[in-house]
């Protein structure tokens, strides 16, 4: 298969904030070390980068629409890749939490343009395929890239991961000025005008199916290191394997979104995406004692954590059709949300005492509400429904 160079800018740039996002994760001790803070401080760097993610989607969608997309994803990787360099360099630990946050800013807004972008550039019935061809990079940064940056990053020096981070940033500012088209924008849209989408009930609908059940999966990510080595009883120093084994899942399962949405429908794809997410929750509560199995789930729920992706955004695209690229930027902020609520409530059962499995019962519970809220917006909204409202309108007049 054939890959359209277009999108490859839009990857790499993927590759970059999927990389600087997941990796500090993995170097928190070395960073810690190094500033002389502890731990649970140094990880206040990945709230304040989260935090930056929030803000900036919308803000920075919000002043930039007038402006062609090719210049805006360009001014984002602009601003991506000079505070990651600055992180290298950072002198202490309040400097890079604002440098942190700073980093956060174009991460939402870059992946909220990218979307339109890639859905613009995709021929006719491929538009989810596209949009999961730019969180490629997001997937391959867990398989390849993340793995890879925290061994280079505790065999020499933590600071080598943001300088990698910068020169990602380097290269995809390279390829969206040769190869990311010019495409229109509209230069009578205004930052209120953006915002009128959120006054749509079907808008809420999808925001509320990705921070509440996407929130599930979380759950179990956010956990997984505990939950694989004290329950499934695998060594801990081959948990690098382990977030491999779920890199590749990732990058599979977001692939698949893309090329099932376009075939299915996006609604019909979410309800059954959302399905399986239960399902396989369910599973690694019951069965993650049995190490085969539970390495089986950990491809399993890392392929369904991104399989969402795809038709996810284009069912908000639908809910936002004068305002995509703000839409767009508002899902990422759902997703950090997602993330936030997955890790706090799936801590909750292990507070209490509860084994490393639990959290994954509690992201059931999310995941239900997820695929109740999906099943009403598949009726309201999805394929076929705007017409039976038509002539329902029709047989009441």
């Amino acid at each position: 298969m054939k890959i359209d160079k277009r999108i490859i800018p839009l990857a790499i740039g993927g590759l970059g904030i999927g990389t600087t996002e997941f990796t500090i994760m993995g170097l928190l001790p070395d960073i810690a070390k190094s500033l002389q803070i502890s731990i649970p401080e140094a990880g206040h760097l990945i709230s304040a980068y989260a935090f930056g993610v929030v803000v900036g989607a919308p803000l920075l969608i919000g002043y930039s629409v007038k402006f062609p997309p090719k210049k805006v994803l360009m001014a984002l990787m602009v601003i991506f890749t000079v505070f990651n360099a600055l992180s290298a360099i950072a002198p202490d630990y309040t400097t890079m939490m604002a440098i942190r946050f700073l980093s956060g800013l174009p991460h939402g807004a870059f992946f909220g343009v990218g979307t339109v972008v890639a859905a613009r550039m995709a021929s006719k019935g491929k538009a989810a395929f596209y949009i999961s061809l730019m969180f490629t990079g997001l997937t391959v940064a867990n398989l390849a890239m993340v793995p890879l940056v925290t061994y280079i990053g505790h065999i020499f020096h933590w600071r080598w991961y943001f300088a990698i981070v910068a020169v990602i940033g380097l290269l995809a500012l390279l390829f969206l000025k040769l190869w990311l088209p010019v495409l229109e924008t509209n230069k009578d849209s205004h930052f209120m005008d953006e915002l009128k989408f959120l006054k749509r009930k079907q808008a809420w609908l999808v925001l509320m199916i990705t921070g509440i059940g996407f929130g599930g999966l979380f759950t179990w990510f956010s956990y997984i290191t505990p939950l694989m080595t004290v329950v499934s009883g695998i060594q801990e120093s081959r948990m690098a394997y382990v977030m491999v084994l779920a890199g590749a899942g990732m990058v599979v399962g977001n692939l698949a979104g893309g090329y099932i949405s376009d075939r299915l429908s996006p609604e019909k794809t979410c309800v059954l995406l959302m399905t399986l997410m239960m399902v396989s929750l369910t599973g690694v509560f019951f069965f993650s004692e049995y190490q085969g199995i539970s390495l089986a789930l950990t491809f399993i729920c890392g392929a369904l954590s991104m399989s969402v992706a795809a038709p996810i955004n284009i069912m908000m695209m639908k809910a936002a059709p004068k305002s995509e690229m703000m839409a767009a930027a508002f899902m990422q902020a759902a997703f950090n949300i997602a993330n936030a609520m997955g890790a706090f409530l799936g801590g909750i059962p292990l507070e209490k005492g509860y084994s490393y499995n639990y959290p994954s019962l509690v992201g059931v519970g999310m995941t239900l509400i997820g695929l109740v809220i999906a099943f009403r917006y598949k009726t309201l909204y999805g394929s076929g429904s705007e017409d039976k409202n038509k002539m329902a309108a029709e047989r009441v007049s």
